[in-house]
């Protein structure tokens, strides 16, 4: 029988969300958080500082970009994509404390958090099935 306590201690050590990344950098925390997804992908749109390795390239690229005992979070589209995961492996073969932000880009734009792309950094509106928003009152 699983340990349900073991089971999700394990899965939290390798999970983040969007709400607990952003926090963390709202705190001051130093968090590699890595974009895994393609070139064209990178372009549309990604979370606001990321740094964008391909999953395929994390092998030759991590160990000289990003430091060895670094925090690092990985994402890719959204929950019906796999990349984030792929990536997060490859970050774990490398000796990295890797975990995936679930939900990826989709949920982090959702959120409402800031997000970069050619036009600069910007936000949108949040997704009240994803994220609080807030209820403007008339007066």
């Amino acid at each position: 029988m699983i340990d349900r306590a073991e089971f999700f201690a394990a899965k939290l050590a390798s999970e983040t969300d969007a709400s607990d990344v952003h926090a963390a950098r709202k705190a001051g925390e130093t968090v590699y958080v890595v974009d895994v997804r393609s070139d064209e992908a990178w372009a549309q749109g990604r979370v606001a500082g990321a740094l964008h390795i391909h999953y395929s390239e994390i092998a030759a690229r991590a160990p000289q970009e990003i430091p060895a005992d670094a925090d690092v979070v990985v994402y890719c589209w959204s929950p019906g994509c796999n990349a984030g995961a792929k990536g997060a492996l490859e970050f774990a073969k490398l000796g990295y404390a890797v975990r995936e932000m679930i939900g990826g880009f989709e949920y982090w734009v959702r959120e409402g958090y800031p997000v970069e792309d050619a036009d600069g950094v910007h936000r949108r509106p949040v997704d009240p099935l994803t994220g609080v928003a807030r209820i403007r009152t008339r007066p």
